[in-house]
C-alpha cells in the first residue's frame, strides 16, 4: 500500500506492507541509513527516531503506526551546521565505537525539547533504554549538561 511520509521535513511515497518497521523503512527504502539496528526489539534504542518531537524506537513502530513528522539524526544537523546536542557530542568526545550515538542523540534532544534543563538523576532517567557497550554515560551527561546550557543562552 503506497504511504507518503515526511521525514527531516520531506515527503517520501513508500509501497510496502503497513507492519514493516520504521527502522526498515528509513534504512532501505528512503536511504537514510544513520538510524542503526541494535536488538530489534526496543531494548537498545541504537534505532531512536522522533516522531513529532517524540523520541520512538523505530524497530517497534510500523508504517502504518506512523502518526507524524518523523525526524532522524540526518535531520538535527549538518556536517557543515550540527545541531546544538550534535555539537556538545563532538566537544565531550562522546564517540567511542559510536554505533549507538545516533539514538543516543535522538533521545538527548527529545529530552532537551521536553526539559530545557533536566537533573542528572532526569538525564539518566529518560536515557535509561539507550545502551552503550563503551561506557560513555557519563561523556553522554556532560553533553547533554552543556547542550541545555547553549540551548539556554540562544
Amino acid at each position: 500500500m503506497a504511504t507518503t511520509l515526511t521525514i527531516n521535513g520531506k515527503p517520501h511515497q513508500v509501497d510496502l506492507p503497513d507492519d514493516v518497521p520504521l527502522l526498515w523503512v528509513l534504512r532501505d527504502e528512503v536511504g537514510l541509513t544513520g538510524t542503526k539496528f541494535g536488538c530489534g526489539v526496543a531494548a537498545c534504542g541504537a534505532c531512536t527516531v522522533q516522531i513529532d518531537g517524540e523520541a520512538v524506537r523505530s524497530c517497534q513502530v510500523t508504517l502504518s503506526d506512523v502518526w507524524g513528522e518523523v525526524t532522524t539524526i540526518e535531520g538535527l544537523g549538518t556536517p557543515d551546521n550540527l545541531a546544538t546536542i550534535q555539537q556538545a557530542w563532538v566537544d565531550h568526545q562522546v564517540a567511542q565505537c559510536g554505533y549507538c550515538q545516533s539514538g543516543q542523540i535522538m533521545q538527548a534532544a527529545a529530552l532537551l525539547a521536553e526539559n530545557p534543563a533536566p537533573s542528572d538523576e532526569e538525564i539518566d532517567e529518560a536515557m535509561q533504554g539507550n545502551l552503550c557497550r563503551c561506557g560513555t554515560y557519563p561523556r553522554i551527561r556532560a553533553a547533554i549538561h552543556d547542550a541545555a546550557a547553549k540551548l539556554k543562552e540562544a
